[in-house]
């Protein structure tokens, strides 16, 4: 288990290799999301990367991590998933390296959101594209279940976005 106290300890690697720590974020809104190649909700990369587009100016951080835990919906590695979110989806935010986002072997991320924000099966993450959305403090997070779209999101992103 992380021993994070909060969000801003933590780091994940890119599928690029290179170490990125939380904290380089901090003060702005992260969206956290397991993601998978081969799933039912794989379109939803699209509405993942038109809110990256569409709300990194104002600081929002859109982050994937792929995941295999979930009905194998994950096989390639980490070149591979990169070429297929980015020619199928133009995906442009950063995506790490392949991780667990449950069990023993959980990345701590992942242990530390699910610490956090309880979801309907308890402290485990139930399918590809559970989205966690992190306040600016780091520590006000809310949990999306795999079926909620990045669309149905929008307006609780807005709510943290600096005011215009």
């Amino acid at each position: 288990m992380t021993t994070a106290s909060n969000i801003y300890d933590l780091s994940f690697t890119t599928n690029r290799g290179e170490l990125v720590s939380l904290s380089d974020y901090s003060g702005k809104p992260i969206l956290v999301v397991n993601t998978a190649s081969k799933c039912g909700f794989t379109p939803q990369y699209e509405g993942l990367q038109k809110l990256h587009e569409e709300f990194a100016g104002q600081g929002l951080i859109v982050l994937g991590f792929p995941c295999d835990q979930f009905a194998h919906q994950e096989p390639g590695d980490d070149a591979q998933i990169d070429e297929f979110c980015k020619v199928n989806f133009g995906v442009a935010f950063p995506l790490s390296q392949k991780v667990n986002v449950n069990g023993k072997d959980a990345h701590p991320i992942f242990q530390f959101l699910k610490s956090k924000s309880k979801g309907l099966l308890g402290s485990t993450v139930k399918w590809n594209f559970t989205k966690f959305l992190i306040a600016p403090d780091g520590d006000s997070i809310k949990r999306y279940a795999p079926n909620t779209t990045p669309e149905d999101i929008r307006s609780d992103i807005e709510a943290l976005l600096p005011n215009k």
